[in-house]
């Protein structure tokens, strides 16, 4: 393997696409020695190919972007760019490319931050040799992939995360949808235009968004309408 340069940044080892690889996996880890052992680990499975090691955030998407792995490993917490936004530029990038965050982290938060980001699956540094071969394995297969041990947390932070509007808020919410102004809103549920504001204002909050079209928005892509 060779080191090169892009876009004026040091490139760790990666290889060439080529005919036969099996399972193409790229590792994205700040601590090199954690690269090596799950090189390692990888490597000694039938069918699976590592062909890149990044450093970096920045360095996994520009890497996945150039040899389209089926699956990245990637680390969660590094400096430059953190691993849920490294997922989104890639699962952008090169939608057939399932990935998987593997760290020490295990929050309802990060959890729920990496799955919403697109990755496959979650799992922890201590998995064995076997979880994280046969999560690979999973994760081209296109299933989801998630440590026993947390598919309990993330339950509960879709739970938590998942906001609760009130029937009112979700009618002016739906009204909004069909493009009527909140005058209009007012008019249709009989309520003054003021009172439509304050229910907006209340689903803005819940919503964590700042307008009406970016409620309307959130609230029908999470199932509340």
């Amino acid at each position: 393997m060779s080191d090169e340069k892009a876009d004026g940044k040091k490139m760790t080892n990666h290889t060439e696409p080529a005919a036969g690889d099996g399972l193409r996996v790229l590792l994205a880890d700040d601590h090199p020695v954690v690269r090596e052992g799950l090189c390692a680990i990888l490597e000694s499975a039938d069918g699976i190919t590592v062909v890149g090691q990044a450093g970096s955030g920045e360095e996994a998407v520009a890497l996945a972007a150039r040899l389209e792995p089926d699956i990245v490993l990637l680390d969660l917490r590094m400096g430059d760019m953190d691993g849920v936004a490294a997922t989104g530029h890639i699962r952008r990038g090169c939608p057939r490319t399932k990935v998987v965050i593997v760290t020490t982290y295990e929050s309802d938060a990060d959890i729920l931050r990496a799955v919403e980001a697109g990755a496959a699956g979650y799992l922890l540094k201590g998995s064995s040799r076997a979880e994280l071969i046969n999560a690979v394995l999973a994760a081209a297969r296109g299933e989801t992939v998630l440590t026993p041990s947390l598919a309990g947390k993330l339950v509960r932070a879709r739970t938590v995360d998942v906001p609760q509007l009130s029937e009112r808020e979700c009618e002016v919410l739906r009204l909004v949808s069909q493009g009527l102004t909140n005058a209009e809103i007012g008019r249709k549920l009989f309520i003054g235009e003021a009172t439509v504001k304050t229910h907006l204002l209340r689903a803005y909050r819940k919503l964590d968004v700042t307008d009406r079209t970016a409620a309307a928005i959130t609230a029908l892509e999470r199932g509340l309408l």
